[in-house]
């Protein structure tokens, strides 16, 4: 195998690098409903064409009338002429003196300026005193006031949140264009494997890879194929990852990507296709691949799950948000870290840690102790990875770090 590819690159160099390829393999646009649109990554920018309100309108309940009229009647009082609810104006024309009552979001009425509310007014006999000062323009939103004609209301490259998509149903949208979705096979690989629920055979363990890597990308949204498992024999590799390449926008696989007698995946994407980097300064998961046969991009992860964690979490998302032209980055907090750390080696570290937001609002971070990438235990008891930088050194209680939340944490 020859070494004309990046290896044993800096993260932030695979970063570039997986921005860049994704870039050149941007996938296409679909149009979609708004009710499915849910975290989807929008394709086009939305220049409203309605404003926001389309109508003057009543911020609160009360009663619409002329400011010009105050002096004089709000203490004798305004003759109630009818009353406006939500919906199709009933056409009234105020004179002076008079006033019609008005529920939130009703239309004003030709005439009206101000809104009154009910509460601090009293009504007999036909008529409503108010025992507050009104100001000129109180308690109305005006049209165009949230979104006017012509605003550019959502931009390409951004998420799609609830928020989000209520507004554009605001404006009169039905359905948006939003990026294609990758098509996404996962392949776990090594004789050893034996699938969870059946008799274990001496020398084999259970793939928990394979659970994990499809409920992490099911939680991106995605709806991953999880092929059979991948055996110790390079020719059948060959055929199920050949025909994956043809079926598929990426290809994740776990484990078969060191240096071993056995880790054929290396060999695999240089004879049939390209290998745009190998092995990353980072631990877990150093020897992370990331190639290209066609049009589609491999991604072969450690078989520790730990490293599969990490890996997927810190260069896999990227990958997919980069696909499908995603703009807004990743959350990435900063935490106080609770206690020290001693870190011995030179690479990028990501630390299991269990992250925590006090009464006061402030976030603190405390490492796990377990540090070998075969202890799921560890992960599974934390819910963030803790971003150690390169090099050798202690790093203090208290020091605020990068923080990469497992999902949605603050939700």
């Amino acid at each position: 195998m020859n070494s004309t590819y990046p290896q044993r690159i800096s993260f932030s160099d695979a970063q570039t690098i997986i921005d860049d390829v994704a870039a050149a393999n941007r996938l296409g646009v679909e149009r979609v409903p708004l009710a499915r649109s849910l975290n989807r990554v929008l394709a086009e920018d939305i220049i409203s064409t309605v404003t926001l309100p389309n109508f003057d309108n009543a911020a609160m309940d009360g009663y619409a009338l002329r400011a010009e009229d105050l002096n004089e009647y709000a203490k004798t009082g305004f003759e109630i002429i009818g009353e406006q609810f939500a919906g199709p104006p009933k056409g009234f024309v105020i004179e002076k003196g008079q006033c019609v009552r008005i529920t939130t979001g009703a239309m004003l009425p030709e005439g009206t300026d101000t809104i009154a509310i009910k509460e601090d007014s009293s009504e007999e006999q036909g008529s409503v005193k108010f025992h507050a000062p009104v100001k000129f323009g109180s308690n109305i939103r005006r049209a165009g006031e949230d979104v006017a004609i012509d605003d550019n209301i959502a931009k390409a490259g951004q998420v799609l949140k609830a928020a989000r998509i209520s507004l554009l149903a605001a404006v009169g949208l039905h359905d948006v264009a939003c990026a294609t979705r990758p098509t996404v096979a996962i392949f776990t690989s090594g004789d050893e494997l034996q699938a969870p629920g059946q008799p274990l055979q001496a020398g084999q363990i259970y793939d928990s890879n394979r659970v994990l890597l499809q409920n992490l990308l099911i939680a991106e949204g995605l709806e991953p194929v999880a092929w059979p498992v991948l055996p110790d024999d390079p020719a059948r590799i060959e055929t199920a990852l050949r025909d994956a390449a043809f079926s598929f926008d990426v290809v994740i696989t776990c484990g078969g990507v060191s240096a071993g007698e056995k880790d054929y995946l290396p060999a695999f994407l240089e004879q049939h296709g390209q290998i745009h980097f190998w092995k990353v300064r980072m631990k877990p998961g150093m020897p992370l691949l990331f190639g290209q046969v066609g049009k589609t991009l491999f991604l072969g992860l450690p078989g520790n799950p730990v490293s599969v964690l990490a890996t997927f979490l810190s260069l896999g998302r990227r990958l997919l948000d980069g696909l499908q032209g995603r703009a807004e980055p990743r959350s990435l907090l900063r935490a106080q870290l609770s206690q020290s750390i001693t870190k011995q080696h030179a690479r990028l570290e990501f630390m299991r840690g269990d992250l925590h937001i006090d009464n006061q609002g402030m976030i603190s971070v405390t490492p796990n102790a377990a540090t070998g990438s075969h202890r799921l235990r560890a992960a599974a008891e934390s819910n963030a990875l803790i971003m150690l930088p390169e090099g050798e050194g202690n790093i203090a209680a208290g020091a605020m770090m990068r923080v990469l939340p497992y999902g949605r944490w603050l939700s």
